[in-house]
């Protein structure tokens, strides 16, 4: 694979590096940046979900964009959105100066991680995308791996502004490597007009949807609201897709669908990404209210998934050879499911050598399904949709993964009040029922592996 073929990925990535290591930071900075702006720590969750709701918002643009002015160019651009957006945050001096900030991210998220997606699909021959995919997952996995440790150390020994401020020179050098090695792409000679309509119908879905699974369970808005919000996300989604039927040129255009291999892999990574929201929540609660760690304790317990993530790296492409796209998603799906479910054995004094080694094994499995399915995602769709299906795909990961949160906690308030306890004074037992389920709905996805071609992706491998 040539230098070029390795930078590319890495280049297109690091907006999920960006993305990982500012949300990660975010969240173990909360109580600090509370105490400097004079709010209180719930109140601040509010930085949190204006980030995520303007990044519902946007979402629908990026393909339109990419399409219209070209996906380098709109790159670039977004990467310079989050980074002023990053530098607001930095200078705020009221929680409402950095919630406008953390709007202005938002947009430029929006549009940085899908149209990053669509370059590395334009830019790299079918068979290198494994092998780019690859790199590609790598930036994301360190975001997530150093997020806990950075924002630590800075809240610690320096001001809380450079969790930040610290976005600037990344994002100046994601620019400058972009305008560097990826080649500038033509805009269409009769670019398809906006739909304005569709992009309605699809931003007020995804903020009612995810702002609904973003309140639900933290006391923000009473339950009949957060309830009425997913009803009318659901409703939106459904007045969207009759509409999209008849639109000549919607904004996202939902035939990606009609091809085999991108529906089975949306349908079929639905659960194992529901999965994949929902344990990293599940794993830091149980660590610290079950087994009464600190929250370092927890950090560095946790980190064995993502150092588990980036040991996948290597074995990834001789074990495809072996078995082949579906086999490796059958067989990594399964096993990630039994590892989840695993988690449940976790007690007080189990070693945490041992439970670091666990979640580090089930890290791995975890990263072979998830880049065989990133790779082979958008491998038969015709370039005239891969817009399309970035921006879909990004919009329906979003949501599964709030959803993976959503059904955590319901878990675990489930089984305190089954044994008689309230969701407010947790027990290390309460979690052990929530592993197992969410276990076996990573289990789900298998069905939908299991329809496809056994040689499906072989001009890949």
């Amino acid at each position: 694979m040539a230098i070029r073929d390795k930078l590319i990925p890495i280049i297109v990535a690091s907006p999920l590096f960006l993305q990982n290591l500012d949300t990660s930071v975010m969240s173990t900075a909360l109580p600090t940046i509370a105490l400097a702006l004079q709010v209180q720590p719930l109140h601040l969750n509010l930085a949190i979900t204006s980030y995520l709701l303007s990044l519902a918002v946007f979402l629908p643009l990026s393909g339109w964009c990419a399409d219209r002015f070209g996906a380098k160019r709109v790159f670039c651009w977004a990467i310079v959105l989050f980074s002023t957006g990053s530098a607001l945050c930095g200078a705020a001096d009221s929680m409402t100066w950095l919630v406008a900030s953390r709007v202005l991210q938002g947009l430029g998220g929006a549009l940085m991680v899908p149209v990053g997606r669509l370059i590395l699909l334009r830019a790299i021959p079918a068979s290198q995308l494994v092998a780019a995919t690859v790199w590609f997952t790598v930036p994301p996995a360190v975001g997530r791996m150093a997020g806990p440790l950075f924002g630590g150390v800075i809240v610690t020994w320096t001001s809380w502004r450079w969790i930040f401020l610290i976005n600037i020179p990344f994002g100046l050098l994601s620019i400058a490597l972009a305008l560097w090695f990826i080649e500038p792409d033509k805009a269409p000679q009769r670019p398809q007009p906006f739909d304005l309509r569709g992009f309605v119908l699809l931003s007020i879905g995804l903020i009612a949807m995810i702002g609904g699974l973003e309140t639900f369970g933290r006391a923000l808005m009473p339950p009949w609201l957060t309830w009425s919000g997913v009803a009318l996300g659901l409703l939106s989604f459904i007045a969207y897709y009759q509409y999209s039927k008849v639109k000549d040129h919607p904004i996202i255009d939902l035939r990606v669908m009609n091809w085999r291999v991108y529906y089975a892999c949306i349908i079929g990574g639905t659960p194992l990404r529901i999965a994949i929201g929902a344990t990293p929540f599940l794993l830091p609660l149980l660590f610290q209210i079950g087994f009464g760690l600190s929250p370092l304790e927890s950090g560095v317990l946790t980190v064995g998934t993502a150092v588990g993530s980036l040991s996948a790296r290597p074995l990834m492409q001789r074990l495809l050879r072996r078995s082949g796209f579906r086999w490796m998603l059958i067989g990594a799906t399964a096993m990630t499911g039994l590892f989840y479910m695993s988690y449940s054995l976790f007690r007080a004094d189990t070693p945490q050598v041992l439970i670091f080694a666990t979640l580090a094994l089930g890290g791995v499995c975890n990263a072979l399904g998830m880049i065989a399915l990133q790779s082979l995602n958008f491998s038969d769709l015709p370039k005239p949709l891969m817009s399309h299906g970035t921006a879909f795909a990004t919009m329906t990961q979003q949501a599964t993964l709030s959803l993976g949160v959503v059904i955590g906690a319901s878990l675990v308030n489930l089984a305190a009040w089954w044994r008689g306890g309230e969701p407010s004074h947790l027990i290390a037992a309460d979690f052990a029922p929530a592993f197992i389920i969410v276990g076996l709905i990573t289990l789900l996805s298998i069905f939908q592996f299991w329809s496809l071609r056994r040689d499906v992706g072989a001009s890949m491998q």
